[in-house]
């Protein structure tokens, strides 16, 4: 079955990860996503991983994670023949996506007024940084920022870390990740009002903003107290417990509400600290962390994480701290379809992507295929097929 968005035309302009991760979405969805890419193609090509064995054509494993199910065409946009035929494909496209640095495209000559000068409905969507000026012209307008970068100056960095204050970043890249996710999100929006009044409309997202509202715990906090939230571990500075903590063999996440906290007391054996009015509330148990804490890691301190998921899984907020080897084999991403085997180039044996966790039932979303090769397709046809539907 066709995605929800199979008649959607997307032209990407993006590279690296955040962009992609955005497009890579809609392309999930069933939008038709063409890559422009210029004749060195995207960077992300040549930075691996390979594996062994594995011709060279391009599909390194970070390439292939974000652009799978796209087409790929090259296009060199300082030509004045590359920037007709983008032109040409802009007039029959729905949705333009680029992140390039603020400016890039209009001293190319291709900005937003003047894309949608050629398509009045075209949806153009950025993502950078700090944002564009058509938006909020932020000091910061010429800085280049990376995922690291986003992520300390949204505030993440600023919670995240040891209790001394050391900040640690995150594993995955949540800076280039969840904006690039809200530009998904901002992108159907602009696209539903385009196609209720013919109007589009520039839109952007800027990755400091979105990490800023992905920490909204720390506005209201320093609204409402006037206290600077600092690193705290892996504690909840409102809950408790909320915490990651060793096992013999591993680590657990758990946490608990108060009708929850009897069948972790009953599990560690300790039933009067069900009754106890130093840890019978939410707010008594923050006051009394320590010693909540310290009664936890006395009994996990011989019990392995089977036991105790085993013990309390179902019953309260509690997983065990999976490695990629074990989310390999986890039942539940079978029955989610979250790996997903595509195509290699070069190879019989196919790799393994993350699925896409958006699920529907009458359109469904899907992965569809492996990532192009660069200038694998040609922008005549792609133009010519627009044209047609």
């Amino acid at each position: 079955m066709p995605g929800p968005l199979e008649d959607v035309r997307v032209v990407d302009l993006t590279a690296m990860l955040a962009g992609p991760y955005a497009t890579m979405l809609l392309t999930d969805l069933g939008a038709q996503v063409v890559k422009v890419e210029p004749p060195q193609g995207d960077t992300t090509r040549t930075v691996g991983p390979y594996r062994e064995g594995d011709s060279r054509d391009g599909l390194a494993g970070y390439f292939q994670s974000v652009n799978r199910g796209k087409r790929s065409v090259v296009l060199d946009l300082k030509t004045e023949e590359g920037k007709g035929k983008l032109l040409e494909l802009v007039r029959v496209a729905d949705v333009v996506v680029e992140n390039y640095a603020a400016g890039v495209m209009d001293r190319l000559g291709l900005g937003y007024e003047v894309l949608q000068e050629q398509n009045p409905r075209l949806v153009y969507a950025t993502l950078r940084g700090f944002g564009d000026p058509r938006t909020g012209d932020s000091p910061y307008r010429n800085w280049p920022a990376f995922d690291v970068v986003a992520q300390a100056m949204g505030g993440f960095l600023g919670v995240t870390g040891t209790p001394d204050g050391t900040p640690i970043k995150s594993g995955p890249g949540i800076g280039d990740l969840f904006p690039a996710t809200l530009l998904a999100v901002g992108i159907l929006a602009a696209l539903h009002h385009a196609r209720r009044t013919g109007e589009g409309q520039f839109m952007d997202v800027a990755m400091y903003d979105a990490v800023l509202s992905m920490c909204e715990r720390t506005v209201y906090q320093y609204s409402y107290t006037g206290d600077v939230p600092a690193p705290q571990g892996n504690t909840h500075p409102l809950l408790c417990p909320f915490d990651i903590l060793p096992t013999v063999d591993g680590w657990i996440a758990l946490a608990a509400n108060d009708k929850q906290w009897p069948i972790i007391c009953e599990a560690m054996g300790r039933p009067e600290m069900a009754v106890d009015e130093r840890y019978t509330s939410n707010s008594a148990r923050v006051r009394h962390r320590i010693e909540v804490r310290s009664a936890l890691e006395e009994w996990l301190a011989t019990t392995t994480t089977k036991e105790v998921v085993d013990a309390l899984g179902g019953k309260v907020p509690i997983g065990p701290v999976n490695s990629i080897a074990d989310i390999y084999a986890d039942p539940h991403t079978a029955a989610r379809e979250m790996l997903v085997p595509i195509e290699q180039p070069g190879s019989d044996t196919p790799v393994t992507v993350a699925g896409q966790p958006i699920k529907l039932t009458r359109t469904p979303s899907r992965v569809y295929g492996r990532g192009p090769l660069l200038g694998e397709h040609d922008v005549d046809g792609i133009i010519a097929e627009w044209n047609l539907a």
